[in-house]
């Protein structure tokens, strides 16, 4: 088991380094028609990303929310349920931290951090677990629901900062009330990077012992490649669909609490530029290992981190590295289909 278990590691790291590749070359043909250097692209980006302590600083920062949003599609992967909700669990952990955390100033900031982080994950995971829930009580694939409900939340977060719960003092662009000062977390030690990111990287690290190394994973891998062996073995395949569902939106809900209380100090449209769907391309790329979306998480921080160089030195559309997350994304959903046809990363019989 040990060796067939290797070579599907090895076999997905291939066929996603072949991805990779294939991408940076139909990635090169898009910057060469605005008369670009394919290879000075890159040079950029990496410096934009990991070349100074500035760079790391800002890939890091932006890999904290995209580790929790993309735990949000992968551990409901390893159950069989495709959710692209991250953006919509967000925004509700978001909202919810808001709501709460204005009436807990006079809390101590230990206490009301995380009474206000066990609300955010409570909201994300409810937001998810309720489409879980139409999956399995009312028959609604989870894929539409949850797609359809990050528009939800979008409408949602945009009628609650425009009145309901606007502060009308920040006249550029509707946001909502401040969370009190003394709930607002700080940088890690030594570091010029808030505390979501050590938030990511312990999220991603317990469910993977959680995912990896308990009887629950287990059954949760029974579930997501056979049904019918789930149901044979008498495996309480509601409650597993429901829990996968709650855990994955609480890891999205924590990405929204900390985009308040580590970023921005309030809610507005900023909660809502893409870290969710970013999440997707992530989860997939790490294959639903919550250790792999760590290093994928950071790759594709340094990427958004090196959009706004990219377009001071070369004068690329906005979008240039949006356009890159997408043509990896395909190229990605492309190559699953490459899995298991290479008898190079077959274990041999004993």
């Amino acid at each position: 088991m040990r060796g067939a278990g290797a070579h599907a590691a090895l076999e997905a790291v291939a066929i996603n380094a072949g991805s990779l590749l294939f991408t940076l070359v139909v990635f090169g043909a898009f910057v060469r028609v605005f008369g670009v250097d394919p290879f000075a692209v890159y040079h950029t980006i990496y410096l934009g990303a990991f070349a100074t302590r500035i760079s790391i600083e800002t890939t890091l920062t932006q890999a904290a929310p995209l580790m929790l949003t993309a735990l949000c599609t992968a551990v409901p992967a390893r159950a069989g349920l495709l959710v692209i909700g991250g953006e919509g669990a967000l925004i509700a952990g978001g909202v919810a931290t808001v709501l709460v955390g204005v009436h807990l100033g006079g809390l101590p900031p230990w206490l009301g951090v995380a009474v206000i982080s066990l609300t955010g994950m409570a909201a994300g995971g409810l937001w998810i677990g309720a489409a879980g829930a139409l999956r399995q009580y009312r028959g609604v694939n989870e894929t539409i629901s949850t797609l359809l409900m990050n528009y939800i939340a979008v409408a949602l977060l945009n009628h609650l900062v425009s009145g309901p719960i606007r502060d009308f003092a920040r006249v550029l662009k509707p946001a909502s009330w401040s969370i009190p000062e003394k709930l607002m977390v700080g940088s890690l030690p030594g570091i010029d990077v808030h505390w979501g990111f050590a938030a990511g990287v312990v999220a991603c690290l317990l469910l993977y012992i959680l995912l990896r190394r308990t009887t629950f994973g287990f059954a949760t891998d029974i579930l997501g490649g056979n049904l019918r062996a789930a149901q044979m073995a008498g495996l309480p395949i509601h409650r597993m669909v429901l829990a996968v569902a709650f855990i994955g939106g609480a890891c999205a809900g924590l990405a929204g609490t900390m985009e308040v209380i580590a970023v921005h100090g309030f809610a507005s449209d900023s909660l809502a530029v893409g870290f969710g769907y970013a999440g997707i391309l992530i989860a997939f790329l790490a294959r639903q290992n919550p250790l792999a979306v760590i290093g994928v998480a950071i790759l594709m921080g340094g990427v958004s981190a090196s959009g706004g160089l990219l377009q001071r030195r070369f004068d690329l559309p906005d979008a240039t590295t949006s356009v890159l997350r997408g043509l990896l994304f395909v190229a990605v959903l492309a190559s699953s289909a490459l899995y298991g046809r290479f008898k190079a990363f077959q274990a041999k019989d004993a």
